[in-house]
């Protein structure tokens, strides 16, 4: 493994705390995923002992697959919301398309890891550059817009206890993000869930029998494709257009990840994607999210709430992030815990969902800002201006058995445009 040369880490990637020191830091790893990593499952009524195990598993997976010489965490995915909510809309309720779609994504990881080890990255870049990239994760972050403002009761009936929650919950956040320091920087969305669910509690907004109901200890609530003898709820491995949907947002997530191992890797002085190799994150990445779409659960993706744990405590320790693994697991099968998150009331979702998808489209202008976009070229003002008005305004296009719409079809829009209209020059 190559040496760190240039950060300055209290404990590099290959070092390992002492016991106790080690459980705490492991903790501190699990309380920054939490927040975001149960949203997901939340927002999309899937189990969240299922997501938890799911983020814990995958994670072991990739560092397997990385030879354990990268400090991430694998945590449930946000990009892929809006794409399995509709298949599951579309098919009354069953999983079915949702699943299969997800297990096909961390396929297609796979697959591109496979090539980028025998061919090389550059027709990544010429697939996906930041034209193309900003675009696709602004639309991921607008086209959640409807759902966060819906959970937070701001409808014309919705009455003045969820909105009240929602802000709550919502300036909690906003006020850690911007003014806290130590722990409080670090789990600024558990916080503001906390905060929020107290104010739930006052309005009445809580039922706690869910809970009373639970019992200590439950095994996760797996779905799988196959007949378990109604041991686990089962689905079916579906292969219709409302799977075909949801492929085309590994693009975007494949990006994401090569851009969140490029960071990582300035935190910790190491250069990831060569050693050891963007095919070897992406396959880990692609089987840990096969595995956690096969039981049942969601689309995972490194998380940058742990690379700013590590940037912050400067303890990039890979045993650290391979505990807290171990121990989100282990809280997947406490049944009263598992049901006490599941009775978080949507105003605290939704005031959560306003700051989080707010950020993810900020992220995708970011992007287009990092990279110095020239939108005084027409050739990127027509690029950005067709994704962003058919992924925001929810285009549909039938084609034959295939069905795109959304975050889907504003990706390839955006790929075909790039690729078909021609480059201008400084001259032109």
């Amino acid at each position: 493994m190559e040496k760190n040369t240039s950060a300055d880490l209290i404990l590099d990637v290959d070092q390992s705390p002492s016991f106790g020191k080690g459980i705490l830091l492991s903790f501190q790893h699990v309380f920054a995923m939490f927040g975001a990593t149960i949203l997901v499952p939340l927002q999309l009524g899937m189990p969240v002992s299922v997501a938890l195990f799911a983020s814990g598993i995958g994670t072991l997976i990739y560092m397997i697959c990385t030879g354990f010489r990268v400090p991430v965490y694998l945590g449930s995915s946000f990009a892929f919301i809006t794409a399995m909510a509709l298949a599951m809309k579309e098919m009354n309720g069953d999983v079915s398309a949702a699943q299969t779609g997800v297990v096909l994504v961390g396929l297609i990881y796979v697959l591109v890891a496979l090539s980028v080890k025998f061919i090389g990255t550059k027709w990544i870049d010429a697939l996906l550059p930041p034209i193309v990239i900003g675009p696709m994760i602004i639309v991921i972050g607008l086209g959640l817009a409807n759902s966060a403002v819906s959970n937070a009761g701001l409808v014309a009936d919705g009455g003045w206890k969820a909105p009240a929650v929602a802000l709550v919950t919502f300036l909690i956040a906003a006020v850690v993000n911007t003014k806290g320091t130590g722990l409080f920087k670090i789990i600024p969305f558990l916080f503001a869930i906390i905060g929020g669910y107290i104010a739930a509690l006052l309005f009445g907004l809580v039922d706690f029998q869910p809970v009373l109901d639970a019992n200590w200890f439950e095994i996760p609530n797996f779905y799988l494709p196959f007949s378990t003898g109604g041991v686990f709820k089962q689905y079916d491995l579906y292969f219709g257009p409302e799977t075909i949907a949801i492929l085309p947002i590994a693009i975007v997530t494949i990006s994401e990840h090569i851009g969140d191992h490029t960071v990582l890797s300035q935190i910790c002085g190491r250069p990831f994607l060569k050693n050891p190799g963007l095919d070897r994150t992406l396959m880990g990445d692609g089987i840990a999210t096969a595995v956690s779409a096969f039981i049942g659960g969601p689309a995972n993706t490194t998380y940058g709430e742990n690379t700013g744990v590590v940037a912050m405590t400067r303890i990039a320790s890979v045993s650290v992030i391979r505990n807290a693994a171990i121990i989100a697991i282990l809280l997947s099968f406490l049944g009263k815990f598992t049901a006490l998150i599941q009775t978080v009331p949507k105003p605290v979702l939704g005031g959560m969902s306003i700051l989080l998808y707010g950020v993810i489209a900020s992220n995708g202008l970011k992007v287009l800002i990092k990279e110095h976009v020239d939108f005084g070229q027409i050739r990127n003002l027509i690029i950005a201006s067709a994704m962003l008005v058919l992924g925001i305004g929810g285009a549909v296009l039938p084609l034959g058995p295939v069905t795109l719409s959304g975050t889907a079809l504003s990706a390839l829009t955006g790929i075909l445009l790039n690729l078909l209209l021609p480059k201008e020059t400084k001259a032109s």
